[in-house]
């Protein structure tokens, strides 16, 4: 089901992980941005398209994570773009002749058996600087950072003052690490641009979970920034996400706690002496 979270700009979310899939609406027909992960989820939210005579003209994948590339033969054949750096970790995806069965693998058993895998990853990469989405539509800046994965981008729909975060900013999942050689620096860099451009969005759209409007833009920004500072400095966290998470996302308090072994680990390490 499709809700309005600002004018032109609607929203379906999956079931198992709260994932919002973005629709903004255009001058030939909307841009879709993540566009769901079961083929039941993306089947509905077609018919919901089709039944309000919007076609799909453009998708959009904020990073290479599996849940954000994915795609359905009932959205039709739109380009589907995303950073360069998100197309090129896809083409190293696609160089194992096997992918197909590690990403399955790798599927929440609950929708594996549903989530479509034949279009997977098809995205065009954007040449590297891009500014601005190319579509026909409201202007859509593209905001490319190196926190949580590679080709990270967040989506800011300037006239709508609505900023589509990827996998930031979410109010059921602490900040989540990419494995990369400086992953805290990383964040703090992903949240500043994020941050820099806070003063021009009321409604902010994360990956997963619910909707902040106003005031809960910059208190979403704090609360991640809070928590990446407290696993930098080793402090034991007081975020709300790992000592009371949503009911039923007791689960994803066990991202926090991995991070902080890895991240004690790698301290451990590079403490050694040679």
């Amino acid at each position: 089901m499709l809700k309005q979270v600002a004018e032109g700009v609607l929203i379906h979310r999956s079931e198992l992980l709260e994932n919002n899939t973005v629709v903004v609406h255009g001058r030939d027909g909307v841009l879709l941005v993540d566009a769901g992960i079961t083929s039941a989820e993306m089947t509905c939210l077609a018919k919901d398209l089709r039944g309000l005579g919007r076609p799909v003209v453009a998708g959009f994948s904020t990073h290479p994570d599996w849940d954000h590339v994915l795609w359905h033969a009932e959205l039709g054949e739109a380009p589907r773009y995303g950073t360069a750096r998100c197309a090129a970790v896809m083409q190293d995806v696609f160089s194992n002749a096997d992918w197909k069965v590690g990403v399955a693998e790798g599927l929440p058993p609950e929708i594996a058996e549903d989530t479509p895998l034949d279009l997977y990853g098809l995205i065009t990469g954007l040449p590297a600087e891009t500014a601005q989405l190319p579509w026909h539509g409201p202007k859509v800046r593209i905001i490319e950072h190196p926190a949580h994965a590679p080709g990270h981008a967040a989506l800011l729909i300037e006239e709508r003052r609505v900023l589509i975060a990827g996998d930031m900013l979410s109010d059921v999942f602490v900040p989540m690490l990419d494995d990369s050689d400086n992953p805290i620096e990383d964040y703090l860099v992903g949240l500043g641009l994020l941050e820099g451009v806070a003063d021009d969005v009321d409604v902010l759209i994360p990956g997963h979970g619910s909707v902040a409007r106003n005031d809960e833009v910059r208190a979403r920004i704090k609360l991640d920034r809070a928590y990446v500072e407290d696993l930098r400095d080793a402090r034991v966290s007081s975020d709300p996400r790992v000592v009371s998470p949503k009911p039923g996302w007791e689960w994803a308090s066990g991202i926090h706690e991995a991070q902080a072994r890895n991240l004690a680990r790698g301290s451990e390490r590079e403490g050694t002496p040679d």
